[in-house]
């Protein structure tokens, strides 16, 4: 067994069967910002053999503070956050295969990107997805851990289709606090840190099939007033649409007009009907606006104030302005498809 593991192999809980085990397993992490990257750096040290991560984001200054696996050049770059955390791991542990998907996770795609894991962990900052992967994670049979961070407030919780109830039944139709957002209330990194170190305890039991140790409970906790509160899991719901009637709604919400409003960051996403030519496309907006273009995406300064994010997947990011309508006259002015 390779010595780079040996201190965790000393606990006997996991020992060289628990890591040999490890080594097998799939993970899918959804968000790679604050607690998809520490759960991330987390599994990769501990040498999960295969992780899948999947962001539609790319790094900003502001994601430095709390995004434990980017750095200055990754924002300067505005490098997809994906692509940025699949190089610092792989620089961490050569020995595993990280699989990076620059794409927005949806009813559309969910079900091609939880295919063949054997875990997978919410990373995310929206209940709209976080419900989705719940439905996915339990249609297909795999372990969900779920966690939220914001403030000074953190929660998580393990979730066991056929052992335990899912977030639906323990949330209902689960709100966070309304209008807490990272972008409106902040956060402090601990917090993130401690979220995600609770997630990556639980998916290292269940990644090394010790499902009996598997926490049964929801952990909420505030650092900076230091209170914690543990409650245990009430029994699955019997009219709920996902682990008892097996309904799955979030897996076949009509995606609409492909406009998402994200909460909190003056941000409105359309998913155009195509996909685009990077230099094409930077080419056509120069008279638009200031044009800045990598690799994998083009910003453009638009002279009216608000910015557009151009990515080749035919997703569209207008920022500076959380108004559907105007968004859509910014889409239709500078892109018309």
């Amino acid at each position: 067994m390779n010595s780079r593991y040996s201190r965790q192999i000393l606990f006997p809980q996991i020992g060289e069967k628990g890591q040999a085990l490890l080594s097998t397993k799939k993970v899918l992490i959804v968000g790679v910002g604050a607690l998809g990257t520490v759960s991330a750096n987390h599994l990769a040290r501990a040498g999960a053999g295969y992780i899948r991560i999947a962001d539609r984001d790319y790094v900003e200054a502001s994601n430095l503070q709390r995004q434990m696996l980017f750095d200055e050049q990754d924002a300067k770059e505005a490098k997809p956050k994906a692509v940025a955390a699949k190089e610092k791991l792989t620089a961490i542990n050569s020995d595993i295969t990280v699989d990076a998907r620059v794409t927005d996770v949806n009813s559309s795609s969910i079900e091609d990107l939880v295919e063949g894991m054997d875990l997978v962990i919410d990373g995310t900052d929206n209940f709209q997805t976080r419900f989705l992967l719940n439905d996915a994670s339990f249609k297909h049979e795999i372990p969900f851990i779920y966690g939220g961070a914001v403030s000074s407030r953190g929660m998580s919780a393990p979730f066991l289709p056929g052992r335990t109830p899912c977030l639906r039944c323990l949330l209902g139709d689960g709100q966070s606090s309304p209008g807490e957002t990272c972008d409106t209330v902040g956060v402090i990194s601990p917090v993130v840190d401690m979220v995600a170190s609770f997630q990556a305890a639980e998916a290292i039991k269940i990644l090394t099939e010790k499902f009996s140790d598997v926490r049964t409970s929801l952990v909420q906790f505030d650092l900076w007033n230091f209170r914690f509160h543990e409650m245990g899991f009430p029994k699955p719901k019997g009219n709920c649409l996902t682990c008892q009637k097996k309904e799955y709604p979030d897996l076949y919400v009509s995606e609409g007009d492909s406009i998402t409003t994200l909460c909190g960051r003056e941000t409105v996403q359309i998913q155009a009907n195509t996909t685009f030519d990077l230099a094409e496309w930077a080419d056509k907006l120069r008279t638009a606006g200031q044009v800045k273009k990598t690799p994998f995406l083009i910003r453009v300064e638009l002279d009216e104030g608000e910015r557009l994010v151009i990515f080749q997947d035919g997703r569209v990011l207008v920022q500076g302005t959380e108004d559907v309508s105007r968004a859509k006259t910014l889409f239709s002015r500078y892109i018309g498809l």
